[in-house]
């Protein structure tokens, strides 16, 4: 059958095409075919329906089977999907074996079916952001390595501070990203389990049979059985949900940080290039962070989404009316975004074009200025703090008066050739002497790496 026609104008911009095809039409009715059929295998296995039953059951339980343009417009008088995919279900199994479409869903409730469909499809997603993520930081530790010592520009409020190096930006990236992937790692156990609780989820239609029925499907579908349903407690989503914002956060800072590297007046750091990439529709001259776009749009839209997961939470009783509704697009829809960013970051990292000569002809655009803090620490040790200071305070002013390099105008002032020599002047205005502890945090960004990836 063919799957409804979706909006794809975009996809290819923003979202991954292994994401869109997990929650694509077919991946989603295919995950709640998947909990039907493995409920038939479990419920054969405690011998509550005959296992001749089974084979019927699972061949009827393929996505392909399926009109899910019809389905979708059922949906909008049954008020759920699963209601009017049970429906097709028993159909198509009763038009070979009247006798299996008996024994359909025996048991389980709509959520049910949704849920752990959803939790399935989930799980793949997990897969594909934990392989994302993964590959992201390996790229990210390589190039923190490879400009380690690079100088440039340190910015604070948006203003040359003192120098940092490339490498040190770049490790900040990756522990952003170590730390996300940590966090997916220890929610994993509390978000891949079974729902399964029936009508109002005692499993009172299963009668003694519940608990083996619950511990073979959990079985059947490789997840945890939790300690009760969770129809309206919805922790376990939004703590999923709550991850992935900050995996879009922390890849907005990613692409922030690129496209203001990018601007004409740093052009320091750019996204690779690609015939086509980043033009303008009339200025020909134009290299736009096209990638970088991408990763701040996710980290715009996501919190936005995730407020809905958390305004969703307080659910009713036993069952929720519009709030579990509100879920149903939202959790997918986060999760495209982010892999959407995750491949654009991708492809950012590995192509990273840098241009470490105008980096150091930035450094030095205030001619000495952000290497004043270097100068004032040495010659306090000297003359003391509060001199120090008022001299280089002084000193600077006049650098900026004059248009002279700091350099020069400390070389003339004899309050500060009586406490500094010349070599010990050009060190401290040498940008590569004041770099202070970057290597050390490249270091332990790149070992917190390695250590979860061991």
């Amino acid at each position: 059958m063919n799957q409804r026609p979706n909006n794809q104008l975009f996809d290819a911009y923003f979202t991954a095409r292994d994401m869109r095809d997990v929650f694509c039409d077919q991946g989603r009715v295919q995950a709640m075919l998947d909990f039907e059929a493995a409920l038939a295998r479990a419920e054969a296995r405690v011998g509550l329906i005959p296992h001749s039953a089974v084979a019927s059951i699972e061949a009827a339980c393929q996505a392909r089977h399926y009109d899910f343009a019809a389905l979708g417009e059922a949906i909008a008088t049954a008020g759920n999907s699963a209601i009017p995919l049970v429906k097709a279900l028993g159909k198509q199994i009763a038009a070979n074996d009247v006798e299996a479409e008996r024994y359909v869903h025996l048991g389980a409730t709509s959520q049910d079916v949704m849920d752990s469909g959803l939790v399935l499809q989930l799980r793949r997603a997990l897969e594909l952001i934990e392989s994302d993520l993964a590959q992201l930081g390996e790229t990210l530790a390589t190039q923190a390595w490879r400009y380690v010592a690079t100088p440039l520009a340190g910015r604070t409020w948006l203003q040359h501070a003192t120098p940092v190096t490339l490498g040190m930006k770049i490790a900040g990236w990756l522990g952003a990203v170590t730390r996300s992937r940590q966090r997916l790692r220890e929610l994993k156990p509390r978000l891949l389990v079974l729902q399964f609780g029936g009508a109002s989820g005692t499993l009172a239609a299963l009668g003694e049979q519940a608990m083996p029925i619950a511990n073979a499907l959990a079985e059947e579908l490789q997840l945890t059985l939790p300690e009760q349903p969770w129809h309206t407690q919805r922790d376990r989503l939004v703590e999923f949900g709550a991850v992935l914002g900050l995996i879009a956060g922390s890849l907005g800072k990613f692409g922030r940080d690129i496209s203001l590297l990018m601007q004409t007046e740093a052009a320091e750091v750019f996204e690779p290039a690609a015939p086509g990439k980043g033009g303008s529709s009339t200025m020909p001259h134009k290299r736009n962070p096209v990638g970088a776009a991408v990763l701040i749009g996710a980290a715009t839209r996501v919190p936005g989404l995730l407020s809905t997961l958390f305004s969703a939470m307080p659910q009713e009783h036993e069952r929720s009316l519009g709030l579990w509704h509100a879920e149903w697009e939202t959790l997918p829809e986060i999760c495209c975004l982010v892999s959407g960013s995750l491949q654009q970051a991708l492809l950012l990292a590995d192509g990273l074009e840098v241009d470490a000569t105008r980096m150091a002809r930035n450094l030095d655009l205030t001619q000495g200025l952000v290497l004043a803090e270097a100068v004032s620490i040495v010659l306090a040790q000297r003359v003391g703090r509060d001199t120090a200071h008022h001299l280089l305070e002084h000193c600077c002013k006049r650098a900026v008066a004059e248009q002279r390099h700091l350099r020069a105008v400390l070389g003339d002032e004899p309050q500060v050739t009586a406490q500094l020599s010349d070599a010990e002047l050009d060190q401290l205005l040498d940008p590569a002497h004041y770099l202070g502890q970057a290597h050390t945090w490249v270091e332990r960004a790149v070992a917190e790496h390695f250590a979860l990836t061991a």
